[in-house]
């Protein structure tokens, strides 16, 4: 059992915990994520990193109410439990792995949507406590729905928060603002890391891919077992087939076929489509988690 720390509302259907994993938070890292259960009936959740404490032996996550599963979770408070709290799971963020001084010389930008901001947060604090600055545009429809903006301040070099109806910061999508940056302000990135909704994502992807500025991705949105069986987050990054759970989550954002994930993840909810999809793909198409039907 996996005690609850704190529990607090982020925003209208957004919550986020800390809870004690002693053997979790001392391995896990930036990109990684977690799979948890409420209760020995309830469905396993993937939810990514959002922060860790390894002294304290703790690790925060985010989630957002989607379905039955993640309702539940949000009645939990201080002092409850979760059954199971698996992980680290994925790998680790690129930067993890690189040259602190190669570093130092890029400019990063990263650009979150909404509960993206979460996965994104770990990562640049992460560089921030490593002395490396980036940049960060957190976008999301309204004010009330930003979510770690202090937080994200702090370890930000600037930052850039986006509303759709205007109500706060800039005016406008996220990839309006990557252009104001790069076209209007003169800013120049090596690299920028997109992390949200896939639609945002993939609209983040073809605005960088014309402003010439390497791209990655975290598809964890679209993980449903997080072990690689069900074969929920199977994608096409290139010419290859890959699964974002065991191989991700994180992919080059300008081989990433959204089109193709997007139109999959529709199909993969109900049973006739997981059906079509496992005759389409074959022995790639995985199964035998007793979610995508691949054990009937």
């Amino acid at each position: 059992m996996y005690q609850i720390k704190k529990a607090e509302v982020l925003a209208n259907n957004i919550y986020l915990m800390d809870v004690e994993a002693p053997r979790v938070a001392k391995h896990c890292e930036p990109g990684q994520f977690v799979i948890v259960k409420i209760d020995e009936k309830g469905e396993r959740v993937p939810l990514t990193i959002c922060d860790y404490d390894r002294e304290a032996g703790t690790v925060t996550i985010v989630l957002q109410t989607i379905g039955a599963s993640t309702e539940k979770m949000a009645h939990l408070k201080e002092g409850d439990y979760f059954r199971d709290f698996v992980g680290p799971l994925g790998c680790a963020s690129e930067f993890v792995n690189e040259d602190i001084e190669e570093l130092k010389k890029k400019n990063i930008l990263f650009v979150a949507g909404g509960v993206g901001a979460a996965p994104v947060y770990p990562q640049v604090k992460w560089l921030h406590n490593h002395g490396v600055k980036a940049d960060v545009i957190v976008g999301s429809k309204t004010k009330d729905l930003l979510i770690l903006e202090e937080e994200m301040k702090a370890v930000a070099g600037n930052y850039y928060p986006c509303t759709d109806d205007g109500s706060y910061g800039h005016a406008g999508m996220v990839t309006s603002k990557i252009e104001q940056l790069v076209n209007e302000e003169g800013k120049k990135y090596d690299l920028c890391v997109a992390i949200g909704p896939m639609i945002m994502m993939k609209f983040a992807c073809l605005t960088t891919k014309k402003l010439e500025i390497p791209t990655i991705v975290s598809m964890n949105p679209i993980m449903v077992d997080g072990t690689g069986m069900c074969g929920a987050c199977r994608l096409q990054v290139g010419n290859e087939v890959k699964f974002a759970c065991v191989d991700g989550p994180e992919f080059d954002g300008h081989l990433v076929d959204f089109d193709q994930a997007m139109k999959r993840q529709q199909m993969y909810k109900t049973k006739e489509g997981r059906a079509l999809l496992k005759v389409q793909e074959g022995d790639t198409h995985h199964g035998g988690c007793g979610h995508c039907g691949g054990d009937e």
